[in-house]
């Protein structure tokens, strides 16, 4: 257990030693190292699961390379944003879901109107239906801002938390990439054959 507490100390990005540079020069590489980290199991297939449905069709409208930037540069800007909304935080943020709020925005701005397959609880059971990605990303942006606010100077080590400002740098982020990457699309509408239907 403490070896496990210090390991993600050392590599999660812990905002007050970011912003503390002469005393933890090293700490502005963990903005890397943090996206690499997940805290148990669940946040991970939870992440995998977005980045399956989602991330496919924007690996194809940005190419595997431009993807793969963008990923690494969405995930820092996430970190970032965390640290600027609690720079004295002593929590260490850990997680790839800054990185994959961007690729949600990018997916927002190409395929608003493509059908995402989701679970709508009823009395006696679930069942699956169709809504556009507008309405199903939209409605996650909107929980992340309610909850991000809802959550200032409430997040300490012994509660733990989720990095609720991350996600939406990261989605603010993404959104700026998408409607660069919808101007270029308008020139190479062959990409849209690559939109597929979850």
């Amino acid at each position: 257990g403490e070896q496990l507490d210090a390991f993600v100390m050392a590599f999660g990005a812990v905002p007050s030693y970011i912003t503390s540079p002469a005393t933890h020069p090293l700490a502005v590489l963990t903005l890397l190292s943090s996206m690499f980290l997940h805290g148990g199991w669940m946040r991970l297939i939870g992440n995998m699961l977005y980045l399956g449905i989602f991330g496919d069709n924007v690996e194809d409208a940005l190419g595997s390379l431009g993807y793969l930037v963008f990923y690494v540069a969405a995930g820092l800007v996430a970190g970032l944003a965390q640290v600027a909304m609690l720079p004295d935080g002593l929590v260490p943020a850990i997680g790839a879901s800054g990185a994959i709020a961007g690729v949600l925005a990018v997916y927002l701005v190409l395929y608003p109107t493509a059908p995402v397959r989701v679970l709508i609880p009823g009395y006696f059971f679930m069942r699956v239906a169709r809504v556009p990605a507008a309405l199903v990303l939209g409605l996650w942006f909107v929980l992340q801002l309610f909850n991000g606010f809802l959550s200032l100077g409430t997040v300490t080590m012994a509660t733990g938390g989720v990095a609720w400002f991350a996600h939406i740098g990261g989605f603010m982020g993404g959104l700026v990439v998408g409607i660069l990457a919808r101007g270029r699309r308008r020139h190479r509408p062959h990409l849209d054959q690559y939109t597929r239907r979850w």
